[in-house]
């Protein structure tokens, strides 16, 4: 089955097809580094490494590129307040991001490329621009000029008209029309800058996406993705520009991700409800986090609220169960079993169907209900007086999987006890059988304290780390 993605540029599902068999590039616009970030930002985060993470599940090789925007004016705006200078601050919070982010199972990006690292490639761009009549230097900055681009609106399905009503001319800027907007700014005395054919000056939020993706991923790529709030006017202008200077369409396939609400209302500052992910990181178990995001459809709105917080905790933690069930009844488990190819051929199926819920539009939320019934069944399994190894293998063997695309690690609990530990549960087993269950009791508070937490199970003592 072909992978379906609804591409905001046409608002349909369309059947995949890469520029190159076997191959996908893609474009993840990423934060601008001027403090931690929310919640909302790590939902694209999130949604899109497990974009990426199922192409590479059905065999391609993604170049996955994620940037960040490391000179604005609110990274001004914040370095002065520190008494800091703008590379510092930046550097603070890349790391920052790098942090979290891999704290919430996201992968290394192949290229995180920066603005400050592509100032070259983003004047050169803009010299072409003017140079093709679309763009225009006034006094040290430069504007481009939407109505210059036929296509201007394609993205948010509007018109010019539509657009220019709502646009004005701040003040100090010097465009001829409210619906231009800047590649390039004039440096304001005491601001960071870099020098250009225009004067001293640093690049417009917009271009710097588009030289990126010209530079490590070429004038045309399969996926483009952020978040909604992006689609207007950040990638519409990408869109722009990118196409004004090349001739050629900028990105096949246009992603984006719902926003989140906080408790039903939408997260602001101004409502003091606006959450930290690095906050959250410190409440929660990241892979929690991860999975509570990913039980909504990546384009439908997400409310978050400590409930549902601890019922997505809550069904991570039966998956898992049902995972180390499985592994605590490897050992007894037999290689000839009656209706061993039943539930192989089950297991075929469930993965047949995981596929294809990922396949229509990447739905988490639907694949998480596979795997659901995936765990549920291997507990039904494991109720038999006689259990087959190789199905157990391969129940374990798909619930590893879809984990894996879902960016979700399972806990080796296959550490070796020390001999202390090994000792007390020994004696424990001991305590039971002569009934002694104050000293049974007792050992099992000591263990707890060690972070070993004992379940009691059909099959015997099985232990995990709390």
């Amino acid at each position: 089955m072909s992978i379906k993605i609804y591409n905001t540029l046409t608002r349909e599902k369309e059947v995949f097809k890469p520029i190159e068999p076997g191959k996908v590039s893609m474009y993840v616009c990423g934060p601008t580094v001027y403090n931690y970030i929310h919640i909302g930002n790590a939902r694209p985060a999130i949604v899109f490494d497990t974009v990426r993470r199922y192409l590479e599940y059905k065999g391609f090789e993604v170049d996955y590129v994620l940037n960040f925007t490391d000179v604005d004016d609110k990274l001004i705006k914040v370095a002065n307040e520190l008494g800091k200078e703008v590379p510092e601050v930046a550097n603070r919070f890349i790391s920052a991001y790098l942090e979290d982010v891999g704290a919430l199972g996201v992968k290394e990006a192949t290229h995180n490329p920066r603005v400050t690292e592509t100032m070259a490639d983003i004047i050169a761009f803009i010299e072409k621009l003017i140079e093709t009549g679309v763009a225009y230097e006034v006094q040290g900055d430069v504007y481009f000029k939407p109505r210059e681009f036929k296509g201007y609106g394609k993205l948010s399905h509007q018109s010019v008209d539509e657009l220019r009503s709502g646009a004005r001319i701040q003040v100090g800027e010097k465009k001829t029309d409210p619906l231009d907007f800047a590649l390039w700014k004039k440096a304001k005395d005491g601001e960071i800058a870099w020098d250009s054919p225009w004067g001293k000056g640093r690049p417009g939020w917009h271009i710097e996406c588009s030289a990126m993706v010209k530079k490590y991923l070429g004038e045309t790529i399969d996926i483009h993705a952020g978040g909604q709030d992006l689609a207007f006017p950040h990638h519409e202008n990408e869109i722009a520009q990118s196409e004004a200077l090349t001739g050629k369409t900028f990105a096949n396939y246009w992603m984006h991700n719902g926003y989140i609400n906080i408790d039903n209302e939408k997260m602001s500052k101004s409502l003091g409800n606006f959450l930290l992910a690095r906050d959250l990181i410190q409440q929660y178990d990241p892979q929690v986090i991860r999975f509570f995001m990913l039980s909504v459809h990546y384009r439908h709105p997400i409310n978050f609220s400590e409930e549902l917080l601890q019922s997505a905790e809550n069904s991570l933690e039966r998956i898992k169960t049902a995972y180390f069930n499985l592994e605590h009844r490897k050992s007894s488990s037999m290689d000839l079993v009656d209706h061993k190819e039943d539930w192989l051929q089950k297991l075929a199926q469930w993965s047949q169907q995981f596929e294809a819920e990922m396949d229509d539009d990447f739905h988490t939320a639907n694949a998480i209900s596979v795997l659901f019934e995936v765990a549920k069944e291997a507990n039904v399994y494991l109720q038999q007086k006689q259990t087959s190894s190789e199905v157990i293998a391969a129940f374990q063997q798909v619930i590893r999987a879809f984990l894996k695309v879902l960016g979700i690690e399972l806990e080796v609990n296959q550490q070796l006890l020390d001999a202390e530990i090994e000792a007390l549960i020994e004696e424990r087993n001991t305590a039971r059988k002569a009934r002694n269950f104050a000293r049974a009791d007792e050992i099992r508070d000591i263990l707890k304290e060690k972070n070993i937490v004992l379940e009691d199970t059909p099959q015997g003592v099985r232990w995990k780390r709390g």
